[in-house]
C-alpha cells in the first residue's frame, strides 16, 4: 500500500470520546425533571378547566336569553289579538308545545325549572305578561339582564329597568344577589 494515501491521527486523537472519570450515561429523568413536569402540566391543566368554566357559563347565560325570547314570542305568538289572563300561563304555552325544550317540566302540572333549579312562572296581567326566572346566578344575572332588548320592564325588587339596553351599573344592582329572582315585562 502507499503511505501517501494512509490517513495519519492528530496527535492525541481517540476513538473514543473522552469522558469525565466517574461519569456514567444517564437514562430516565431525575426527580426535579420529573416535579418540574408535574407542575407545568398542572398549570395548562387549571388553564383549560378555567377556560372551559368561562365558556360554560357563556353558555348558560345565552341558553337563558333565548329561552327568554323564546317564551315572550310563544305568548305574544299565543295571544295575538287578545288580551293576556290575569293567571299563570305555563300549562297554555307547555300544552301548545311552545315551551322551549332546554326547561324542565315539573311533575306539578305547568311547572317549568331553568337550568339552575329555579323556577319559571309566566303569568298574564291584561295588556301585559311577566316572565319570571328564579334563581339565577349573579353572573349570569348581569350577562342577561344588561344584553335585554324589547321588554317593558325588568326587575329583581331593587327597581325596574325601562331603558334598554341597561347599563352595566344598573345591571350590578338588578343583579346584587348570589341568586336573583328576575321579572321581565312584555306587552
Amino acid at each position: 500500500m502507499n503511505s501517501m494515501h494512509l490517513k495519519r491521527k492528530s496527535a492525541g486523537a481517540n476513538d473514543k470520546a473522552r469522558q469525565p472519570v466517574g461519569a456514567k450515561r444517564q437514562r430516565g429523568a431525575s426527580l426535579l425533571e420529573a416535579i418540574a413536569y408535574l407542575g407545568i402540566a398542572a398549570v395548562v391543566v387549571l388553564g383549560a378547566v378555567s377556560l372551559l368554566n368561562g365558556a360554560f357559563g357563556s353558555a348558560k347565560s345565552n341558553q337563558t336569553s333565548e329561552e327568554l325570547v323564546a317564551l315572550r314570542t310563544a305568548v305574544r305568538k299565543l295571544y295575538l289579538g287578545q288580551s293576556y289572563p290575569a293567571e299563570s300561563l305555563n300549562a297554555t304555552i307547555i300544552n301548545a308545545g311552545a315551551a322551549p325544550a332546554t326547561l324542565v317540566r315539573g311533575a306539578a302540572a305547568g311547572s317549568l325549572t331553568n337550568g339552575w333549579g329555579g323556577a319559571v312562572t309566566v303569568t298574564g296581567v291584561g295588556a301585559t305578561f311577566t316572565i319570571t326566572y328564579a334563581g339565577l346566578p349573579k353572573d349570569v344575572c348581569m350577562n342577561v339582564v344588561s344584553g335585554a332588548s324589547g321588554w317593558t320592564s325588568i326587575g329583581t325588587g331593587e327597581g325596574a329597568i325601562t331603558l334598554f339596553p341597561a347599563t352595566a351599573a344598573n345591571a350590578t344592582t338588578q343583579c346584587a344577589a348570589d341568586a336573583n329572582n328576575v321579572t321581565f315585562t312584555a306587552s
